[in-house]
């Protein structure tokens, strides 16, 4: 850090934090309290972990375990019991276009849409997914919505037999030159594993699509707040804002034009469920509530578009902590445990985002200060104030969609590039204290559980033996297991979902797999799956063959609704019901 003290105190990880705007008093935020507000059911597997060393779900420490090399990970959370077969599928649901529904709160594309939807009830889909955009819904003025496009998607799902998956995204995107979108990331990756397309073809084909790609910024009057007040906005040690997401350290502070970013949120959740009432539960059976940037619990530490495009990326990121709220945070924290030095800023010597960790003082190995006493607590924090604006926000949805009967979950981000090394770094910037002797991701789990939360995790369908050919230090599979792993000792529902380099039956096959590595041994499966994106490659013949395989292999034979022939695969009369859509999408 940047300031050290000749005599290093001792401190717990659940430290006070004095500073806050409520009349009692906040405990800084526990990843680690021992309490639990409920016991949970027995078990049908047994867990022996170095992690769970202190009785059980009730306490995680910064160095009582962790997720280093995952062979020796496994063997120590070994499953015991019976081996089981599946008694049902696992329903897959399909992500609606980013921009189904336009800045005007109108559908677009509605004939285009409707032969999709159709075309993905004979695959056997199960629903689809719709992204609510915040920026669109409440665009003008606080507290004046506009659900008019949405409530047209969900009576076209409902016509067509498809149950919705409503995403409240809080978040902005692809706002800014040169700022490409995840949306465009199933047709790349497509174009990118396809051997006949030449690497200038495939550059070409992914600067048309970026340029095509769809802007969807926060709404005009929280924009106006963060012009007046920049400090909404997350900063980085060079004083660069970043708008995908206001700060959380502004969570409970009357910023936007007189209520807290939370009271936003939550004035927005309870417009939802009153206007959607009647088919909550019916049609939309599951919300998910955005936390962050790409509606992911997790800082910004580098831009979503990074993030999404991973085999392109090996960035460390950025601590975002250098807004004017995040600071006081912490300066109030290091004020608490007696070393104000400790409250200035973060790290010194996290190295440029390119750098080898290995060549930076913060993230080296051996003798990194991530590991020290002040790195320890600043990790501590930084994670803590993550883990605590998830709870506050899941807190509010419990309360708000109690009695719906709709089911709620969060997303984790999928950051892997550098899972293979001592200190995580890209998985610490963003906010996940997870190294090679701390794990950072039962905390989030069982902060989760306790509120009845499902967890979203992308990455499925991606292979350590292809990602380790351009990063030797990444494993998107050791990765994804530790967040099964926890998932299954809290007993919480997983939402699965692919990443951008989706593409090929491989990536098929590898989420068959990771689904089986999650619901192995559990009496009642919940695993689902989310496909990353509808568009017209999608209903490209030999994609389309390979999709509705998939959706018959996860779902199960017995609710697959396409006609198929004795060889099990798609007739000619299907796909000829999916020629239509291909044409529609011609002339779109």
């Amino acid at each position: 850090m940047a300031i050290a003290s000749p005599s290093t105190p001792t401190f717990s990880a659940s430290f006070w934090c004095k500073r806050t705007v409520s009349t009692h008093p906040t405990r800084f935020p526990s990843t680690l309290s021992p309490t639990r507000t409920h016991h949970l059911p027995p078990r049908r597997f047994a867990i022996s972990s170095r992690l769970n060393s202190s009785k059980s779900c009730g306490s995680v420490y910064p160095d009582n375990g962790g997720s280093g090399d995952f062979e020796h990970y496994e063997l120590q959370h070994g499953f015991t019991g019976p081996v089981e077969q599946r008694r049902r599928g696992s329903p897959v649901y399909v992500k609606l276009p980013v921009d189904s529904v336009a800045e005007d709160g109108k559908v677009k594309r509605i004939k285009v849409l409707t032969a999709s939807l159709r075309a993905l009830v004979t695959a056997g889909v199960e629903g689809v997914v719709m992204e609510i955009w915040w920026g669109i819904v409440e665009r003008e003025k606080p507290r004046v919505y506009n659900w008019g496009g949405y409530l047209d998607l969900v009576a076209l799902a409902r016509r067509c037999g498809l149950k919705v998956r409503a995403v409240l995204a809080f978040h902005q995107r692809g706002i800014g030159p040169g700022d490409p979108l995840c949306s465009v990331n199933s047709a790349v990756g497509i174009l990118v594993s396809s051997a006949c397309l030449e690497s200038a073809m495939v550059k070409s084909m992914m600067h048309y699509c970026l340029c095509l790609s769809p802007k969807i910024s926060l709404p005009q009057w929280v924009l106006e707040e963060i012009d007046k007040d920049p400090d909404i906005a997350y900063t980085d040690r060079f004083g660069r804002r970043n708008m995908e997401y206001i700060s959380l350290g502004c969570d409970m502070f009357p910023v936007l034009k007189g209520r807290s970013p939370l009271q936003a949120y939550s004035d927005f959740m309870m417009n939802f469920r009153d206007s959607f009432r009647s088919l909550l539960g019916v049609v939309i059976t599951g919300v998910q509530v955005g936390m962050g940037p790409a509606g992911e619990l997790r800082y910004p530490s580098c831009p979503s578009q990074k993030l999404a495009w991973a085999w392109h990326t090996r960035e460390l990121g950025e601590f975002q902590c250098y807004d004017k709220y995040m600071i006081a945070s912490l300066n109030a924290c290091a004020h608490d445990v007696g070393m104000r030095g400790w409250g200035y800023g973060g790290p010194i010597g996290s190295g440029n985002l390119m750098h080898d960790p290995e060549n930076t003082e913060f993230f080296k190995s051996n003798g990194g200060s991530w590991n020290t006493p002040s790195g320890k607590f600043f990790l501590q924090w930084y994670s803590g104030m993550l883990l605590l604006h998830g709870e506050r926000i899941c807190r509010e949805a419990k309360t708000i969609f109690q009695g719906t009967e709709v089911d709620t979950s969060a997303k984790v981000a999928g950051i892997h590039w550098h899972y293979g090394t001592q200190s995580h770094p890209s998985e610490l910037t963003a906010g996940y204290y997870n190294t090679s002797r701390r794990d950072g991701y039962l905390p989030i789990a069982r902060m989760l559980g306790r509120y009845g939360f499902g967890l979203c995790c992308s990455g499925f369908g991606m292979r350590d033996v292809e990602e380790k050919k351009t990063n030797p230090v990444s494993s998107p599979e050791g990765f994804l297991r530790q967040i099964l792993l926890a998932a299954r000792v809290c007993h919480i529902p997983i939402e699965g979902e692919n990443s951008a380099t989706f593409s090929g039956d491989e990536s098929f096959e590898q989420v068959l797999k990771m689904s089986k590595f999650y619901t192995y041994g559990l009496e009642s499966p919940t695993f689902s799956f989310n496909f990353m994106r509808m568009d017209r490659y999608l209903f490209e013949q030999h994609n389309w063959v390979r999709f509705t395989r998939f959706v018959r292999q996860l779902s199960g034979a017995n609710i697959f609704r396409a006609r198929l022939d004795f060889r099990g695969d798609v007739q000619p009369t299907s796909l000829s019901d999916v020629a239509k859509v291909r044409v529609a999408y011609t002339y779109c």
